[in-house]
C-alpha cells in the first residue's frame, strides 16, 4: 500500500530525511517514532505530495506521489499538526466547505459530513463558530476533514498533542477504528501513543531510519509505575479477571505484566488498575526499552 524507498529531502544545507525506506501493508497502522526534528513531519508531507523529495521515490497504491498529486489527494487523507480550520466559519460550514474542495458531488455532501459528525463526535459543536469551540473540538474537526472524502491512506502529524488524558483516550480509539477502512500512518514522538495504537513503528533520528519494529516485539510486556506500593491482591485481580495476563508482579512501586501473547489495546487493564484506586504514574510498555536503545545507540553501540 505505502512504499518509500531511499527518500531524501533537503532545505538548503540541511539534508532533514536521509535515504530512509519502508513499506506498510494494507489495513494497518504504522508509527513514525523519533525525537523532535527526527524528520517524521518532512516524510509525511512528501506522503501527501506536499513536498517533493529530492532523491529517491514514495508510492501509495503504486502511484508515485510527486507524479499524480490529483490521484494522491483523492487517496490520501491528512491531518497536519496544527488543524486547517478557518475559526470564522461554524463546524458545519467549514465540512462544507472541504467537502467541495475534495469534490465531493452536492447530492453526496450532506451525507458525506453527516458521516463524519457521526463518526468523530461533533454533534454538539455543530452549529458553532471553529474560535468558539475546545482544543478537543478542534481535533476532532481536523480529522473529520481529513476522513470525509474517504480515504484509503490516513496520515496524521501528533493527532493528540495539547489534550486532556480523557480526549486523548478518545481520539486513540477513533485513530484505532480507521484500521476497518484505511491504511494509517501516526507521527508522534510519544511511546505510549505508538504502543495503544500501532502494529509497528518505524524509528528515525535526525533524517535516518534507525529501527523498524513490529508489535509481536514489544507488545508482550508492560510496566506501570505507582505512586503508592502496589498489593499483591491487584496482582491477583488482574490475572483473574484478564486470560491475557501471563504473570503480574508487584515490586513496591512498579507492577510488572507478561502476557501470553501479543495484547494490542491496554486500555481495558488501565481502566481495571484505576478502578483498584492504583494511582498511575508512568506506563511503560517493551516498545520504551527498544526506543531508548535505538535513540541512544551511539555506532551500534547502546550508551
Amino acid at each position: 500500500m505505502i512504499q518509500v524507498e531511499n527518500l531524501s529531502k533537503r532545505f538548503a544545507d540541511v539534508l532533514a530525511v536521509n535515504d530512509i525506506s519502508f513499506q506498510v501493508e494494507k489495513g494497518m497502522i504504522w508509527g513514525f517514532l523519533g525525537p523532535n526534528g527526527a524528520g517524521k513531519t518532512t516524510t509525511m508531507r512528501i506522503l501527501t505530495g506536499y513536498l517533493p523529495p529530492n532523491e529517491g521515490q514514495a508510492r501509495i497504491n503504486g502511484i508515485d506521489v510527486s507524479s499524480d498529486l490529483a490521484a494522491i489527494k483523492r487517496m490520501v487523507g491528512y491531518l497536519p499538526e496544527v488543524v486547517p480550520v478557518y475559526s470564522e466559519l461554524t463546524v458545519k460550514e467549514y465540512l462544507r466547505f472541504v467537502a467541495e474542495l475534495y469534490g465531493i458531488e452536492r447530492k453526496k455532501r450532506r451525507v458525506a459530513i453527516d458521516r463524519v459528525v457521526e463518526r468523530t463526535n461533533l454533534h454538539e459543536v455543530y452549529g458553532r463558530l471553529i474560535k468558539n469551540i475546545s482544543r478537543g473540538y478542534r481535533q476532532r474537526l481536523g480529522i473529520a476533514q481529513a476522513i470525509i472524502h474517504e480515504p484509503e491512506v490516513l496520515i496524521l502529524d501528533e493527532p493528540t498533542i495539547g489534550l486532556d488524558p480523557a480526549q486523548i483516550i478518545e481520539i486513540r480509539e477513533m485513530i484505532r477504528s480507521f484500521k476497518e477502512s484505511a491504511t494509517v500512518i501516526l507521527s508522534s514522538h510519544i511511546l505510549a501513543e505508538i504502543t495503544q495504537v500501532c502494529d509497528g513503528a518505524v524509528i528515525i533520528k535526525e533524517g535516518r531510519l534507525k529501527a523498524t519494529l513490529t508489535r509481536d516485539e514489544w507488545g508482550k510486556n508492560l510496566e506501570i509505575s505507582a505512586a503508592v506500593p502496589i498489593e499483591e491482591t491487584v496482582c491477583h485481580s488482574l490475572e483473574e479477571s484478564f486470560p491475557a495476563v501471563h504473570e503480574a508482579r508487584a515490586e513496591d512501586r512498579v507492577l510488572k505484566l507478561e502476557f501470553k501473547e501479543t495484547l494490542s489495546d491496554f486500555n481495558p487493564i488501565i481502566k481495571h488498575l484505576v478502578e483498584k484506586d492504583v494511582k498511575i504514574r508512568e506506563i511503560k510498555a517493551g516498545l520504551e526499552a527498544l526506543y531508548m536503545k535505538v535513540i541512544l545507540a551511539e555506532e551500534g553501540r547502546a550508551s
